[in-house]
């Protein structure tokens, strides 16, 4: 019974694969692909910067590093509180001093966050609009400031989980 299922099995599997011996496309050259292919395109006319996202652009990104500012003048006393409370158990004086520390830390971060949550939406929005023939060009310079405030906003990251691996986890 197992026998005659297999070879079955076998024989339309043969008798599938005998059939696609003739169907196989040529590889030699097409005539398109000799042809010409014509003008070369012209290059896209330049876009005309438009003030006002420069402008707001310019804001958001002085925004985001206002907020690197802050973080960076908050860093050091967090920094010492976290090295103080470093191995000091949960709920401790020194614990809670040091998770004081980081909210302020978080705190002084708002600002970038904020900013990098702006330029994400102007992004959004400005593609969009880019893609429905509302505007032409800017979001090159949009994500050229996102992408800054991001390095801005992972590098705080980066700095405020490094100081709360050193400190005991509830």
């Amino acid at each position: 019974m197992i026998f005659r299922r297999l070879l079955t099995t076998i024989a339309l599997f043969l008798s599938g694969c005998a059939g696609t011996l003739t169907g196989y496309p040529s590889l030699a050259k097409r005539a398109v692909e000799n042809a010409p292919m014509g003008e070369a395109p012209a290059a896209p006319a330049p876009v005309e910067a438009d003030p006002a996202l420069q402008a707001q652009v310019d804001r958001l990104a002085g925004q985001a590093q206002a907020g690197s500012a802050a973080f960076d003048k908050a860093w050091p006393a967090a920094d010492r509180a976290a090295r103080a409370a470093a191995g000091a158990a949960v709920s401790s004086e020194r614990w809670v001093a040091a998770q004081l520390a980081i909210s302020e830390l978080e705190a002084a971060q708002n600002d970038s966050v904020s900013a990098l949550a702006s330029l994400d939406t102007l992004y959004v929005e400005r593609s969009n609009a880019v893609a429905e023939g509302k505007a032409r060009g800017g979001a090159e310079q949009i994500d050229a400031a996102r992408k800054a405030a991001l390095a801005v906003v992972d590098s705080q990251n980066d700095r405020i989980d490094a100081i709360k691996g050193r400190l005991a986890q509830p």
